[in-house]
């Protein structure tokens, strides 16, 4: 029995993180936001969170709500669960946000979301925020 070498097979096709933001499938969070989070490394989220929870397409009738002030919570929570995870690459964390019902009457949501900290397309450490389903 003889093993082969994985190294000469030719990759056909990869996706990378930097395809994946320019096609919109992951939005990246303000470098500035981040690192006043207390947060060292590019975050990342995906366009459901972005879309259902960040950016609404109802935010406007939200008083007292906007795109900075959503993000900055899902930070901050992400920050605080991470300080309790030291060393796990994947965290769960809940996010309390208002959110706007088919009916137009204004409630909360308890939103359970998951961080991936992982390889960057240079190796560097990046961390992708998304829906706990996602992946």
């Amino acid at each position: 029995m003889t093993l082969t070498s994985l190294s000469n097979d030719e990759i056909i096709f990869a996706y990378t993180r930097a395809d994946a933001l320019s096609d919109g499938v992951l939005v990246e969070l303000s470098d500035q936001m981040v690192s006043e989070a207390g947060i060292k490394v590019k975050v990342a989220v995906t366009r459901a969170v972005w879309d259902d929870y960040l950016w609404p397409p109802y935010l406007d009738d939200l008083p007292g709500q906007s795109a900075e002030g959503r993000t900055w919570d899902l930070l901050w929570m992400f920050g605080c669960a991470a300080r309790r995870s030291r060393h796990a690459s994947t965290i769960h964390f809940r996010v309390l946000f208002v959110t706007m019902e088919e009916s137009g009457s204004i409630t909360t949501d308890d939103v359970l979301l998951k961080a991936v900290c992982g390889p960057g397309d240079e190796g560097e450490p990046v961390i992708t925020i998304m829906l706990p389903w996602e992946d």
